[in-house]
């Protein structure tokens, strides 16, 4: 599915460097020579920029191989597919689109609309964008000014929290779930009981769900399973596996398609949590809208050897995070267990031969019941079990009445040799790096509050006076909040690393080392459309959109590396540098326009896409397509005025250095 989606998303930029070999063939046409001779020259001309925008989108696609973690590893798909669609494009447009170019004529005679849109466009680049361009380079320093501004306002709109920062884009399920866990030892009937009741107030929500919209929607009930007895593990990286028991259930509502209903999953899982109120004997009730997950969104591990305070931290740590807004299904992993019967050998049992083992294996004989012989029965084999008669078996006391055997065979009171204590027992025992662990836990809905900001603001403020409170206190930030910092740690390497590869391939074809920060100027700006891009559509920024923008930084340097390589070659030609700027600008604004068109039109149905398969990959295609987008401008004005500032610097180092080589002159 991944892959799929990656070729969608590779549809637009696929085609960039064929824009490029294609326009120019077609300028070279205009300019009266022949198909062949065009075909060859055009390709000729361009040929060097258009290999290395290829290498430097692949470069920057490339670290995306090397994250780990989970989304790592199902992110991986997406550069391996883009990385080996852009070779094949490449290959295809050098060799074998001028072959096809040059087989189909060139009409002289055009229709009366494409002469007028083309006379249209020509006015354009000749009058209002060169004019544009020649202001903007007469005024660089304002200009530049002006785009730093441009990039301090996108940094104070993350900052004033206008755009908040998610690792994962919830994805809405069709389904949605309900798990009930009652206190271990709680009968069937009772569990089944309350099953009934989250059942009924299921079908209850979805019916008033249903009154609200139109009367000639599909009802959004399709289904409903019910389990009495398991826990399914869920989906996704972090799904645990099945759990078994009578004190749980877990109840299960199939809904209408997302593409066909008006009401979110989240809003109707909201609704029946409503409906069903609250159970005082559950241990947790949590109700699940969501495909797929990173993580809890809070989860925090809490060790101490004192057993009881780590119960009453845990709860304090609990009581904590209800108090916050937009939280939910705040539980913890302690699950107290059966009463039992702990027995503990006295002194004087040790100087019998009597071990704790011998004590324990006794009393089970003599309740369960120990293996004598087996007999075979036709197909089936029949274990015969000795233990106490029934009368015998009846009460706990009985166990204090036993005789215990010692080694020499000889017989003694259980009371003599042992004592036992009625105690609550364990369900199960959490552990995590060899400690005893309580996980609290907590579902967060993003329309309300920010995960990541709840979690810092824990960090920050309350956990470290919980640890004071409790000392011997260990605490870890576990789930979402662990992957996230995993990730953005792999994300940031693999940015540096594309940055790194970007400026070594732009250095190779310009042989300079100070223009390839002209071309990656665009890469900041890029950033500030994909961030615009999210405010548009509605979106957090999450870990699909950094992702996204690490591989814009290979894509928006494709129209700065045309339009400097089209600058370079005229001054070789003897023009003077700001009226080869001004003039490269012209002969590639149609590459620049059209090759920013198509990519963003190539992702358009990936940000308009409803499924649910698609939703956790609409931020990536938001940040390609609307970065690429707003960089366009930025690399057909500010570029410009980069490219006059760094030849500003290069004047003043040769003024310098005549000036150093004058005074030094007359000293020799």
């Amino acid at each position: 599915m991944v892959s799929l989606f990656a070729f969608i998303m590779v549809l637009g930029i696929v085609v960039d460097d064929a824009i490029v070999v294609g326009e120019n063939i077609f300028r070279r046409h205009e300019e009266g020579l022949k198909p062949l001779e065009g075909a060859v020259q055009g390709t000729l001309e361009v040929g060097r920029p258009v290999v290395f925008a290829v290498l430097t989108t692949m470069a920057a696609f490339w670290p995306l191989l090397l994250g780990s973690g989970t989304m790592g590893k199902i992110m991986r798909t997406i550069p391996i597919v883009v990385i080996l669609v852009l070779l094949g494009s490449l290959v295809e447009c050098l060799l074998i689109l001028p072959a096809h170019l040059v087989g189909s004529k060139y009409r002289a005679k055009r229709s009366m609309e494409q002469k007028r849109t083309s006379r249209w466009l020509k006015w354009f680049i000749k009058k209002p964008y060169a004019k544009a361009v020649d202001f903007c380079v007469k005024w660089r320093y304002a200009t530049v000014s002006l785009g730093i501004a441009v990039l301090l306002i996108t940094l104070g709109v993350w900052k004033a929290g206008w755009i908040k920062f998610t690792l994962f884009p919830k994805v809405e399920s069709d389904f949605l779930i309900c798990t009930l866990t009652m206190p271990a030892g709680t009968p069937v009937e009772r569990t089944l009981e309350i099953a009934a009741h989250l059942e009924q107030s299921g079908k209850e929500a979805l019916a008033e769900a249903e009154g609200e919209t139109s009367g000639n929607d599909p009802p959004l009930l399709k289904g409903i399973i019910t389990r009495i007895g398991q826990h399914l593990g869920g989906a996704g990286p972090m799904a645990s596996g099945p759990q078994f028991g009578g004190h749980l259930a877990q109840i299960t509502l199939e809904l209408l398609e997302g593409e066909e209903r008006e009401v979110t999953a989240s809003q109707l899982g909201n609704l029946w949590r409503k409906k069903a109120g609250s159970i005082p004997d559950a241990e947790s009730i949590t109700f699940q809208s969501v495909l797929f997950s990173a993580g809890n969104p809070i989860e925090v591990h809490l060790s101490l050897d004192d057993h009881d305070l780590l119960i009453a931290a845990a709860e304090e740590l609990k009581n904590e995070i209800k108090g916050y807004p937009g939280v939910f299904d705040v539980s913890d992993s302690f699950m107290p267990g059966k009463d039992e019967m702990q027995l503990k050998l006295k002194p004087a049992a040790r100087s019998l031969g009597l071990t704790l083992d011998d004590l324990a294996q006794q009393v089970r004989h003599a309740f369960y019941g120990a293996e004598a012989l087996r007999l075979q029965r036709d197909q089936d084999e029949v274990k015969v079990m000795v233990r106490y008669p029934e009368s015998e078996r009846k009460s706990l006391g009985y166990v204090e009445d036993m005789r215990i055997r010692t080694p020499d065979g000889s017989e003694v009171p259980f009371n003599q040799v042992a004592e036992v204590n009625m105690e609550e027992g364990y369900a199960a025992i959490e552990r995590a790096q060899r400690r005893r662990v309580i996980m609290v836990t907590a579902d967060v809905d993003e329309t309300v509050t920010n995960a990541n900001e709840l979690r810092a603001d824990l960090e920050k403020r309350f956990l470290p006076q919980l640890e004071l409170n409790y000392p011997g206190l260990r605490y870890a930030m576990e789930g979402e909040g662990k992957e996230q910092k995993e990730s953005l740690s792999d994300v940031i390497n693999g940015f540096v690393i594309a940055l790194f590869l970007i400026y070594a391939l732009l250095a190779i074809p310009f042989r300079s080392f100070s223009q390839p920060f002209v071309v990656m100027s665009a890469i900041p700006f890029g950033m500030v459309g994909a961030v615009i891009g999210h405010l548009i559509m509605g979106l957090n920024l999450s870990l699909l959109s950094l992702f996204g923008i690490v591989g814009l930084a290979g894509v928006v340097v494709n129209d700065s590396l045309v339009l400097v390589h089209a600058t370079n070659r005229m001054r070789d030609e003897g023009v003077n540098p700001r009226e080869a700027i001004i003039q490269g600008g012209a002969l590639r604004f149609r590459a620049v326009i059209l090759t920013s068109l198509t990519t963003f039109a190539g992702l358009t149905p990936m940000i308009l896409e409803r499924s649910l398969q698609a939703q956790f990959l609409i931020p990536m295609a938001v940040s390609l397509g609307f970065g690429v987008l707003f960089a366009t401008g930025i690399t057909l004005l500010l570029v410009p005025c980069g490219y006059m500032i760094l030849e500003d610097l290069h004047n003043l180092k040769d003024n310098l250095r005549a000036r150093i080589t004058r005074r030094e002159a007359p000293t020799a």
